[in-house]
């Protein structure tokens, strides 16, 4: 047998795979089933008293307090929902640190003496479950001893029947605390941060004349890049098995740089998963609206439409876990990495962020004048103050070893955190900056020289891909964070560090008009303030030019290139007292997940490092000798019978087989070294000696992988698991 069986019979494999064909059933359409299974606002009114129906619609439009009384109600009500569903356990769904999402299933079930048993989920277990918190990350807020922590009922991001093959479960989305009420999880800051914001945004809208404004809320549309793997490539590598990414892996001949993967023909088998992802998505809730090829190969995307924050964060863990599991279904792996491919571009998942409510829409839309529209100019001033003064945050929000891969790699935003307003907006802001607005750069009309085509309208400014936190017309897309992060932390820090640039534009204009000064003319002193103390933020050039570091370092903004670079940002003077001035987190919630966040970077690291350590020692090295083994024979065998051998192919072989084995030994000793107990020391030593040695490692085995005898390599090949689906 020889060395590449394995990837051979996994070639095999893939060309014998028969996608299922997939299509909605019958009679089905798309609109009929969406939301079929979430136990929404029409199902509750279907099925709840009227008045417990208009106390839930009340919490969740109105974010009143939620009246206890009605919870024995609802349960009643959602048990009966999920049974008729097939469902016969239900879970407190939460986020804990971990990044993925947790859950404990309980039965409907209750024995009775008789031997028989009943149905029953009263409002006290729909309100409260009490899952161990001493075995998820906490940062040192909670002992190992010390395992109390409580779930609780979020009313505000509805219950759904999660299907299974094995059996259906009725979710129940909730906050995870623990017995301090400390928040152990991604969901209640999410909602602590949007109180705080909400507050902060009604008082700017009462000066604008909005009497009793509904709750201000942010929305988020976050689009998910990933790749497709086949599933028997997958399981014949143990790096992507293990890390979620490939350690080795030569680039193949051709990757992507044809610009012929994006946009293009989506292939059969991968439509068939995304119809079949769809239909799931739609059943549970989840507006997927967009998909399609990404840059590179084996690189897909999909877009959901614009939700509240807190429901977009519960449905992102949700689509994933989806993406997952149906993409098992059809034969491959679902990767969300942020780069599981060196030399091709990695995933990014782009969050795109606006503020508004059901009465006045979007506070983010300029409309056709924005130079006239002085309230979006307001709320779109406190987006470049908040991002000025808190871009570090914004940083460590997306801080990860996986994405460290991305950001600064002319593939992904620089991990500078800048602005891109477009050439409207940019005019509009100048002219304010020296003295007043008074118009606005129009749309114009783009004409094609095509008779039988009409002309079609311009906008006034393009978009800018290179940019972290670009205005796209009636939004902020904020593309720093990673294929793999929850959306919770973006958002977080966007509701906390709006709340404070609202309050400051609030307070600002509230002193001003009691001081007798004009309206108008305070809101133009205020914008003026914003744009001249940060309008250094504002960058519309190319973010991936050599020049632009050099320039972003001049205009004082940080160039935080790394996770150790940037966790530090968490747990600033600044960064604990923003926080802690809206009730987002406490100090100590705040040094929680900046050592949380150290560990997981130390934990992730260490995993590859082993992995390279194993993968290297013993899957390429016996390769490479076996082929040196070979070539040396046949050289021997050559100047035994009197012919002239060519060393170079053995030299070629030899050079990087002795530095994979120098390589190796390096790595060897920077995984047996002791870590710090100290975080940070350990999260650097991590970045400034395990990486490196790692690099070197894969340098030499990449090299190899070029010459060594096809029929020895084991590891199924870039240009297999890009291209073979």
């Amino acid at each position: 047998m020889t060395a590449n069986q394995v990837r051979l019979q996994a070639i095999k494999g893939v060309e014998a795979t028969v996608p299922p064909a997939y299509s909605f059933d019958p009679g089905e359409e798309p609109g009929q089933i969406f939301g079929e299974n979430v136990f929404s606002l029409n199902a509750m009114q279907k099925r709840l008293p009227k008045s417990v129906y208009k106390s839930v619609v009340s919490t969740i439009e109105k974010s009143t307090p939620l009246d206890p009384d009605v919870a024995d109600a609802v349960a009643s009500a959602m048990k009966d929902w999920a049974m008729e569903k097939g469902a016969t356990h239900y879970a407190h769904v939460f986020y804990p640190l971990t990044g993925l999402t947790a859950e404990k299933h309980d039965s409907f079930l209750d024995p009775v003496g008789d031997g028989t048993a009943f149905a029953s989920f009263s409002g006290k277990t729909l309100i409260q479950g009490e899952p161990d918190a001493s075995s998820f990350p906490n940062g040192g807020l909670r002992n190992t001893f010390e395992a109390r922590g409580y779930t609780g009922w979020d009313v505000m991001s509805p219950a759904y029947v999660l299907e299974n093959p094995n059996g259906n479960t009725l979710c129940i989305p909730t906050i995870f605390i623990s017995m301090t009420g400390e928040a152990l999880d991604h969901k209640t800051p999410v909602l602590r941060s949007q109180q705080a914001m909400s507050a902060q945004a009604k008082r700017v809208l009462r000066l604008f004349g909005h009497d009793d404004p509904d709750n201000v809320v942010a929305y988020c549309g976050p689009e998910q890049e990933y790749f497709l793997v086949d599933s028997h490539f997958f399981t014949a590598r143990p790096d992507l098995l293990n890390a979620g990414r490939t350690l080795f892996g030569a680039k193949p001949p051709k990757g992507q740089e044809f610009d012929d993967h994006y946009f293009g023909a989506i292939p059969e088998r991968v439509l068939g998963f995304m119809m079949d992802t769809e239909r799931e998505l739609f059943k549970l809730g989840i507006p997927a609206k967009t998909r399609h090829n990404e840059v590179a190969p084996g690189q897909f995307e999909v877009a959901p439409m614009f939700e509240r924050a807190n429901e977009a964060s519960d449905h992102q863990q949700l689509l994933m876990t989806t993406f997952k599991s149906v993409a098992r279904k059809h034969g491959m792996e679902c990767l969300f990495h942020e780069k599981p491919f060196d030399g091709v571009n990695g995933s990014g998942k782009h969050v795109n962020f606006s503020l508004g409510n059901a009465e006045l829409g979007s506070l983010l839309v300029p409309g056709d004048n924005p130079h006239d529209n002085a309230q979006f100019l307001v709320f779109c001033a406190a987006v470049v103050r908040a991002v000025h003064q808190y871009g570090g945050l914004l940083r460590s929000s997306v801080a990860s070893a996986g994405n460290d891969h991305r950001l600064g790699a002319n593939e992904a935003p620089p991990a500078i955190i800048s602005i891109f307003l477009g050439d409207q907006l940019a005019d509009v802001f100048d002219q304010i900056a020296k003295g007043g607005a008074t118009h606005s750069k129009e749309k114009g009309t783009l004409t094609i020289g095509v008779d039988t085509l009409p002309n079609l309208s311009k906008d006034p400014g393009d978009r800018n891909r290179t940019s972290p936190f670009a205005f796209t017309g009636n939004r902020f897309e904020f593309r720093a964070p990673g294929s793999n992060q929850t959306v919770a932390g973006p958002m977080v820090v966007l509701n906390t560090i709006m709340a404070e640039a609202l309050d400051h534009a609030a307070t600002y204009l509230e002193e001003a008009v009691a001081a007798g000064t004009d309206f108008n003319e305070a809101v133009q002193a205020l914008l003026t303030e914003i744009v001249t103390d940060h309008g250094k933020v504002i960058f519309n050039g190319n973010g991936y030019s050599e020049e632009w570091p050099v320039e972003a370092e001049q205009r004082g903004l940080k160039n935080l290139r790394t996770t150790v670079d940037a966790l530090p940002e968490l747990i600033t003077p600044e960064a604990l007292e923003l926080f802690a001035k809206y009730d987002v987190f406490s100090d100590r919630e705040m040094h929680s997940r900046y050592e949380i966040g150290l560990e997981q970077y130390v934990l992730s690291i260490s995993v590859e490092a082993n992995l390279t350590l194993e993968m290297g020692t013993t899957i390429v090295l016996p390769a490479a000798v076996r082929y040196q083994t070979e070539l040396a024979t046949n050289v021997s065998a050559l100047k035994a019978a009197g012919v002239e051998a060519d060393l170079a192919d053995l030299e070629a072989v030899s050079v990087p087989l002795a530095a994979l084995r120098a390589g190796l030994k390096e790595l060897a000793a920077a995984v047996a070294h002791d870590h710090p107990e100290d975080a940070m020391e350990a999260a650097t030593f991590c970045r400034d000696s395990v990486i490196p040695a790692m690099a070197a490692v894969r340098e030499a085995a990449d090299t190899l992988e070029g010459v060594v005898a096809d029929d020895l390599w084991s590891l199924p090949t870039y240009q297999e698991m890009l291209y073979l689906l």
